[in-house]
């Protein structure tokens, strides 16, 4: 079980990493003309209403408990997961629910069924790959599952990937997967919330980005691989609180995550391999008691955010509208993030350098959970709490 380890505590020794690069997937040796650029703090674009395009609105799914995340399959049908283990199914206008049998599922807090994609394979193996909570009150952890849908129902989820740090809170699960051109997963850990400096322990699994391979073992690639600890060999990178929205940009094929701060602090960020964010060492944000976490914004060693959101949006689903979507051009090279203190979904443009932001959508309000792209370019929005709900937005 793990232990509380303060932060004035700790030798903290940073992590550099040269020379890496993924298989099938392009890597920059240097750091993006992004990440270079200096801090920006928010204000919405009050110049340009995006969408440009006009669109229509239909609600897809209603009476949603505490729902997470959503995935659409290729022939129309959308899979909605619900933190007491529950799937929703939507099909042909018919709503149905189903509960997975999940080992261990631990729903409390903030734990319980997360985060929901498909397997590259899905049209021949109809696999599909879950994140969720397991455990109890005094030690419990992020796993990472497969199962197969039938049309109906699912099988028995096989836990193929277990976080390797326990913890005794029910906060602070991250639990974002996304699945690499390279056919490798990434899947963002939280830092537990007690357990703060656990982020900067190469050691810990908590405040991490992990990246395996989609039947759990660990890519030989990782950048830690030759560590002598074995659970270092997952860490793709260090220094998280909470990531709740991870993406792949394929138009400059740089991934994209973005996460919770504090009292402020709320981070977009540039991943790459090997990197150290910083958390809890540099932060824009406060505790909540508004104690200061650190005296630090920046740190040798530790990369700042791209984009801080103080005060705090609360920033949790993210997809990326890249040029391949035609539905409405003017989001191209876009974020979607949905935001559950904000309670808006904004749209962030990675392509002008400047990280404009604007409010879109503004029919999709309230608490917003997830967002997701259709094939076709249309932009669903998942709300969040009890009686949540399924939103599609349509291009005329």
């Amino acid at each position: 079980m793990l232990k509380t380890t303060w932060l004035s505590q700790l030798k903290i020794k940073l992590f550099s990493y040269t020379g890496y690069a993924s298989k099938g997937l392009l890597r920059k040796q240097c750091i993006s003309f992004f990440t270079l650029l200096s801090l920006f703090s928010f204000s919405v674009n009050a110049d340009a209403t995006l969408p440009k395009e006009q669109y229509s609105t239909k609600t897809l799914a209603t009476q949603l408990q505490s729902p997470w995340s959503m995935v659409e399959l290729p022939n129309g049908t959308w899979l909605i997961t619900e933190r007491d283990g529950h799937v929703v199914i939507v099909k042909n206008n018919v709503q149905s629910r189903v509960k997975l049998n999940l080992t261990g599922l631990y729903v409390a807090g903030q734990g319980g069924l997360l985060d929901i994609v498909l397997s590259p394979d899905y049209n021949d193996s109809k696999e599909v790959i879950f994140t969720y909570a397991q455990g109890d009150a005094s030690e419990n952890r992020l796993v990472v599952a497969k199962a197969t849908f039938n049309g109906t129902d699912f099988s028995k989820p096989n836990v193929i990937y277990k976080v390797a740090t326990d913890k005794n809170t029910p906060q602070h699960y991250a639990g974002r997967a996304l699945v690499l051109p390279d056919n490798t997963l990434l899947v963002s850990t939280g830092d537990g919330f007690d357990f703060r400096e656990q982020a900067q322990v190469i050691t810990s699994q908590l405040g991490k980005i992990l990246r395996i391979n989609l039947d759990g073992t660990i890519p030989t690639d990782n950048p830690f691989i030759n560590h002598k600890n074995l659970n270092a060999h997952a860490v793709y990178s260090l220094g998280h609180r909470n990531p709740q929205g991870l993406v792949y940009d394929y138009d400059t094929q740089q991934i994209v995550s973005n996460e919770h701060g504090p009292a402020g602090g709320d981070e977009l960020n540039y991943l790459t391999a090997g990197t150290n964010y910083g958390w809890p060492v540099i932060t824009y944000g406060k505790d909540y008691s508004q104690a200061r976490i650190s005296p630090f914004t920046e740190y040798k060693g530790m990369q700042k955010p791209s984009v801080n959101w103080t005060p705090s949006i609360a920033p949790s689903g993210m997809a990326y509208y890249g040029s391949k979507h035609t539905a409405f051009p003017s989001l191209q090279q876009h974020v979607l993030i949905t935001t559950l203190v904000d309670k808006k979904l904004y749209s962030v443009n990675l392509a002008n350098g400047e990280f404009t932001q604007s409010h879109v959508f503004p029919k999709a309000a309230g608490r917003l959970r997830d967002v997701f792209i259709t094939d076709k370019g249309n932009v669903a929005v998942l709300t969040d709490g009890k009686e949540a709900k399924l939103m599609l937005m349509t291009a005329n």
